[in-house]
């Protein structure tokens, strides 16, 4: 009865979902003047001085020794985060597979060129695709990671997949495409 006379519940500020950071990675496969010419990429969309990342383990067929720098990312937070994720999604045309979403609440997706991105094409750089990973967040979610008095995210304040879901819908008008079905094997007979 109390609800009734109650006015419409406000939306609780600290449950909104919110964009904690967006991490984006090209990974060349060598090292040398590609893996240069992508951090140059990754410096011109961000703004910041990207990060290198090393093999953990040698692949021979791939002819990669372990530590040696293979890829580039960078991380980035706030308005300029918003904004990339926003051109990047713009490339997708705002649709996204249910599969690029974690159970967790954060989706990646991947473009195959970067010069989609509104860059300028430079024929000395080329042409690099790149991943793009959302990490969300809500408010609160601090006690989880801090040092002092750490404690733990409750079940109600986690964000999982239908969060993420509802977020990107509501936010983006994106679009969810159903992944494609993966056709089983037919069994073996025995004998």
């Amino acid at each position: 009865m109390a609800a009734e006379t109650k006015p419409e519940a406000q939306e609780n500020p600290m449950r909104e979902l919110q964009l904690k950071k967006l991490c984006i990675n090209i990974c060349v496969g060598e090292s040398g003047d590609r893996l240069t010419r992508a951090a140059k990429v990754l410096e011109q969309l961000t703004g910041q001085t990207p990060c290198f990342s090393k093999a953990r383990y040698t692949v021979r067929s791939f002819s990669i020794r372990r530590n040696e720098k293979i890829a580039v990312h960078c991380t980035v937070r706030g308005q300029k985060a918003e904004e990339i994720l926003d051109r990047g999604l713009k490339v997708k045309e705002y649709e996204l597979h249910r599969e690029n979403f974690a159970e967790s609440g954060n989706f990646g997706f991947g473009i195959d060129e970067h010069i989609d991105l509104g860059i300028k094409y430079d024929p000395s750089i080329g042409i690099y695709g790149m991943d793009f990973y959302v990490v969300m967040g809500r408010k609160g979610q601090r006690v989880a990671e801090r040092k002092y008095k750490r404690s733990r995210v409750g079940a109600g304040h986690r964000i999982g997949k239908a969060d993420s879901l509802k977020w990107f819908q509501q936010k983006y008008d994106g679009v969810l495409q159903s992944g494609k079905k993966v056709k089983k094997a037919p069994a073996k007979r025995r004998r």
